[in-house]
C-alpha cells in the first residue's frame, strides 16, 4: 500500500527526475527538480491558484517515484527520454513527431553519391539541411545528379569497375559512369567538390560553367546540346532564388515564436543555414495550461531539440524561458560547440520573430476549425467508442485480420490505431505457421498467442534490463482489442488473454450479410451504433484497414509462390537466379514479356539461360 504522507517523507533532497501514476499505474506525468524533496511535496500542499489542471492531476495520483541523478542537466535529459517514451497525458506535448530530410554526401567513399536522409548519423558523410520540404529535397537532389554527372547506384566501387555495362543514366548523359571506368578517381572527385560548393549557395561558378557551355553548343549549331544545358542553368536559377537571404552573418539559427489562445497554441520555427532562410514549420502544442506561456515555450525547446539531430548555433526566442541556462548548457553539450539562446529586442532580429509570431497566429486562425473537424473524426470518435462500451479511455486500439484461400497460405494482419489514426510503424504481418486449411478460429488464436506471448518476453526483457532501453514494438498493449467478427473470434481473443494472465476489453466488429460494419459485439451482445455518428466511421475505417492489410500481404505470398513454381520448372534457373529475377521482375507477368536482352541484362542471367526463359513461356503461351 502506497502512503502518500509516508512517501514524501523520505524524498532527497537531491536533483532528480519524479514521475506520477494514476490508479491504473499509467504514467500521467513526469517533471524534474533540482531538490526532490521541495518539488514533490509542493504538489500535495494545499496552494490556491496554481490552477485547475495541475489540480486534477494531483487529484489523479494515486503513487509516485523518483530516480536521483547527479545534476540537473542530467534530471533534463531524463526527463525528456521519458516524456518522448509514455507521453504523459498532463505534459504539454507537440502533438507530432516530424523528422526532418536532410541532403548526405557520402564523401568517405572513393566514388561518393548524394542521398536523400531523414537521420544525421556519424559516418562521415557531410549532411546539408534540415530541410522542410521532402520534395525539394528530392529534387535538388536530382538536378545535382544531372548536373554534376554523379552516379546514382549502389554499387561497391572501385570493387565493381567493370564488371557491368553502364546504365541508362550515362546514355542520357546524368551519370559519368565511375562503374564502367569512364571517370577517373580524381575528375570524379572534382564533380563532387563542385556539387558540395553548390549545397553551400556558391551558385556564380556553376552558373558561369552552364552559360558558356551554352553559348558554346549554340555557336557549334549543336540545338539539343544547347537546350539541355539551358535547362539546367534554369534549373539552378531557380533553386538559387529560393535561397532568401535574411542576414549577413552566415550563421546558423532557429527563430521561435508562438501564438497561444486559451488551450490552443502553435509553435512557428523558421530554419536559418548559412544566413539563408531555407524554411519554416509549426507545430501544435496540446495539453496546454492557459496563462503559462513560458512553460509551454520551454517545453517546446525540450522536446524539439530532444529529437532533432542538428542543433543550431543559436535560438532566437520570443521571450524568456525557464531554465536558459541549463538548456543552453543541454544543447552545447548535444551540438559539441557553443549554443546560444537570445531574445532580440530591436533591428532585424527582432523583426524576424515578430514575423515568426504572426506566422503562428495566421495558421491558429487558420487551422482552428480544420483540428476541432479531425479530432471529431479521431479523438471524438475514440470517445464516442469508449462511451458506447462503458470503457474510462481508450487510446490505442488494436484490430485483427486473417486472410487465405480454401487455406491456402494463411495470413493474418494486425493495425494499430492510437488517438483515432492508424499508427503504420506498429503494424505486423504474421505467416500461419500452426494450421493447415481453412480454419479461422485457429489462426487467430495462433496470431493472438504470437502477438502477446512476444509482447509479454520483450517486457520481461526490458524489465530485465537485458535490452537496456531499447523496447520491442509489441511491449505497448491496446487499450481495446478488436476482433474482425463476432461471439466466435471476441471468444477466441478472450480465452488466448485469459491462459496469458493479461486483462485487455476485447470486442466484436460485427457485419451485416452485404459485409458491412453494423454493430459492435461487447461482453456477450451486441450494441447498435448510429451509422452517421463519427464513431461508426472510425470502426470501418478500422476493419477495412485490417481486411486491406491482410489482403496485401496474402497476395504478396501467393503472387512469389507462382512465381518461384514456374519459375523453378525453368531449366538453368535455380536458387540465385530465380532470386534475381525476383528481384527486377516484381510479378510472373513481367517475366513473361521481359526479352531476351531485358533478361541478360541482368549479371546472373547468361544468354543461353535467358533464351530458355524466353523459350519456355512461348511453349506456354502455345499451349494455351
Amino acid at each position: 500500500m502506497f502512503e502518500v504522507e509516508e512517501e514524501l517523507k523520505k524524498l532527497p533532497a537531491k536533483p532528480g527526475v519524479y514521475i506520477m501514476h494514476d490508479e491504473n499505474d499509467t504514467i500521467i506525468y513526469v517533471g524534474k527538480a533540482v531538490n526532490l524533496h521541495n518539488r514533490v511535496r509542493s504538489y500535495f500542499r494545499k496552494i490556491v491558484g496554481r490552477g485547475p489542471q495541475i489540480d486534477k492531476m494531483v487529484s489523479q495520483i494515486e503513487r509516485f517515484e523518483y530516480i536521483v541523478t547527479d545534476s540537473e542537466l542530467e534530471a533534463l535529459v531524463l526527463e525528456n527520454n521519458l516524456i518522448k517514451e509514455h507521453r504523459p497525458k498532463y505534459n504539454t506535448m507537440l502533438k507530432d513527431d516530424k523528422t526532418y530530410p536532410y541532403i548526405k554526401v557520402t564523401v568517405a567513399e572513393e566514388y561518393p553519391r548524394i542521398l536523400f536522409s531523414r537521420v544525421m548519423k556519424k559516418d562521415r558523410s557531410k549532411y546539408f539541411g534540415p530541410y522542410t520540404s521532402a520534395a525539394a529535397v528530392r529534387d535538388t537532389i536530382e538536378l545535382m545528379n544531372r548536373l554534376f554527372l554523379l552516379r546514382t547506384c549502389n554499387k561497391s566501387l572501385p570493387r565493381d569497375i567493370g564488371k557491368d555495362r553502364p546504365c541508362l543514366n550515362y546514355h542520357i548523359k546524368q551519370c559519368a559512369a565511375p562503374c564502367a571506368g569512364y571517370v577517373t578517381k580524381e575528375d570524379y572527385r572534382g564533380h563532387i567538390d563542385q556539387a558540395l560548393d553548390f549545397l553551400n549557395g556558391n551558385y556564380a561558378p556553376i552558373l558561369k560553367d552552364l552559360k558558356e557551355h551554352m553559348e558554346q553548343a549554340s555557336e557549334a549549331m549543336d540545338f539539343e546540346e544547347a537546350i539541355r544545358y539551358r535547362e539546367l542553368l534554369n534549373s539552378v536559377k531557380s533553386v538559387a532564388q529560393k535561397q532568401k537571404i535574411t542576414g549577413n552573418d552566415e550563421e546558423d539559427k532557429d527563430v521561435i515564436a508562438m501564438c497561444m489562445e486559451g488551450a490552443d497554441c502553435v509553435v512557428q520555427v523558421f530554419f536559418v543555414r548559412g544566413g539563408k532562410l531555407i524554411g519554416r514549420e509549426h507545430f501544435y502544442m496540446t495539453h496546454v495550461t492557459e496563462g503559462e506561456r513560458g512553460q509551454v515555450l520551454t517545453d517546446f525547446v525540450k522536446q524539439f531539440y530532444s529529437g532533432t539531430p542538428f542543433i543550431p548555433r543559436e535560438l532566437m526566442l520570443q521571450e524568456p524561458i525557464e531554465d536558459m541556462e541549463l538548456i543552453e548548457q543541454w544543447l552545447t553539450s548535444k551540438r559539441g560547440s557553443r549554443v546560444y539562446l537570445r531574445i532580440p529586442q530591436k533591428g532585424a532580429k527582432e523583426k524576424l520573430v515578430e514575423l515568426a509570431e504572426q506566422n503562428a497566429k495566421l495558421v491558429l486562425d487558420k487551422d482552428r476549425e480544420r483540428i476541432r473537424r479531425e479530432e471529431g473524426r479521431t479523438i471524438g470518435a475514440v470517445k464516442e467508442i469508449a462511451g458506447l462500451l462503458g470503457l474510462e479511455s481508450v487510446s490505442r486500439m488494436e484490430a485483427y485480420d486473417i486472410s487465405n484461400i480454401s487455406g491456402f497460405a494463411n495470413v493474418g494482419s494486425m493495425v494499430v490505431y492510437e488517438k483515432g489514426k492508424p499508427k503504420r510503424s506498429d503494424y505486423r504481418k504474421f505467416r500461419i505457421k500452426t494450421v493447415a486449411g481453412p480454419d479461422d478460429y485457429a489462426c487467430m488464436r495462433e496470431v493472438l498467442t504470437r502477438r502477446f506471448q512476444h509482447g509479454l518476453s520483450e517486457r520481461e526483457e526490458a524489465f530485465t534490463g537485458e535490452h537496456g532501453t531499447d523496447f520491442g514494438s509489441f511491449t505497448r498493449f491496446p487499450d481495446l482489442l478488436l476482433m474482425d467478427g463476432g461471439r466466435g473470434q471476441v471468444n477466441i481473443a478472450l480465452g488466448v488473454l485469459s491462459e496469458l494472465g493479461i486483462s485487455i476489453p476485447v470486442c466484436g466488429m460485427v457485419k451485416d450479410d452485404n459485409h458491412r460494419t453494423r454493430g459492435l459485439y461487447f461482453k456477450n451482445r451486441e450494441l447498435p451504433i448510429d451509422k452517421d455518428s463519427e464513431g461508426f466511421k472510425l470502426i470501418t475505417r478500422i476493419q477495412d484497414e485490417a481486411h486491406r492489410f491482410a489482403i496485401e500481404y496474402h497476395r504478396s505470398i501467393r503472387s512469389k509462390s507462382q512465381v518461384h513454381s514456374l519459375l523453378d520448372e525453368i531449366p538453368g534457373v535455380g536458387p540465385e537466379r530465380r532470386k534475381a529475377l525476383m528481384r527486377k521482375f516484381t510479378s510472373i507477368e513481367e517475366v513473361k514479356n521481359a526479352t531476351k536482352e531485358e533478361l541478360s541484362a541482368l549479371p546472373e542471367i547468361p544468354e543461353h539461360v535467358a533464351e530458355q526463359i524466353v523459350q519456355f513461356f512461348e511453349k506456354q503461351k502455345n499451349k494455351s
